[in-house]
């Protein structure tokens, strides 16, 4: 069985708000704020709506036979619609149980628009059992299917006002949570051209699902004591032979808290 963990970042389409604003003479900066701004006057609150965000990273945790391993998709320079492809090929490939943390709330439905704007092909997503009857009663569409497991909705057992947060979920249990940015800085760090630091954050983030997707596992009977352990541990290892900086202060902050709570 393959397990793959996901997360998205995204900053605003400035070439679609300019546009939507029909403000040919603003900056990418000026076109963000006026974005922004509109939003907050049509809806109290500055979020964008989803078809109005691009996306800049997409890390992912897959579990495989015995290996784990953490990356983002393609590098620094790669584009929105290449990002969105190499996701979409992976499910192609591996037909992987996915996790998310809000996933049906945001970042599918993101994916779903860019990718509709790009020109992206995603048959195994969409696949209801028409090619493959398998995916009939169990694919990735579909709520109350596992095929995607959204853990912000089914820990909240489908309820909006019972939902967290995953930073908070995350220290609950004895992880770092959220390390480097916060969503809110995401845009700004773009704009100072820290694409590699709002990768590393996605990283973490999916690094923190995976980890309450693990304890998840555990709480609904699919692994025991004994399991569980295993695959914190082969966390941890592979955390302890990166190289990479911002790993290395994840599982350094994972040892400070503690033992995870049981």
């Amino acid at each position: 069985m393959h397990c793959l963990a996901f997360d998205i970042e995204t900053v605003p389409d400035v070439n679609l708000g300019r546009r939507l604003l029909d403000a040919d003479g603003l900056n990418d900066e000026q076109i963000a704020s006026a974005m922004f701004f509109k939003r907050l006057q049509e809806s109290g609150n500055e979020f964008l709506p989803l078809f109005q965000q691009q996306v800049v990273a997409i890390s992912v945790c897959l579990r495989s036979g015995s290996e784990f391993k953490l990356w983002s998709l393609g590098d620094a320079e790669t584009g929105e619609a290449e990002l969105i492809q190499r996701f979409y090929d992976g499910l192609d490939r591996y037909s992987p149980d996915l996790i998310s943390w809000n996933g049906s709330g945001f970042d599918l439905p993101v994916l779903h628009y860019r990718g509709l704007l790009h020109g992206v092909q995603a048959q195994k997503y969409w696949e209801m059992g028409d090619e493959d009857r398998s995916f009939r009663y169990n694919n990735y569409l579909s709520r109350f299917h596992w095929r995607h497991i959204d853990l912000m909705d089914v820990l909240a057992a489908f309820q909006n006002r019972a939902r967290a947060g995953l930073d908070d979920i995350a220290v609950m249990l004895g992880y770092p949570g959220k390390m480097g940015l916060k969503g809110s800085m995401v845009w700004d760090t773009f704009l100072q051209g820290g694409i590699k630091q709002i990768r590393d954050y996605c990283e973490t983030d999916v690094l923190n699902t995976y980890l309450v997707y693990l304890r998840f596992q555990f709480m609904r009977g699919h692994m025991d004591q004994h399991e569980l352990d295993s695959e914190l541990n082969l966390v941890r290892n592979t955390l302890r032979n990166s190289s990479e900086s911002h790993l290395s202060e994840f599982l350094a902050a994972w040892d400070n808290c503690g033992t995870e709570k049981t």
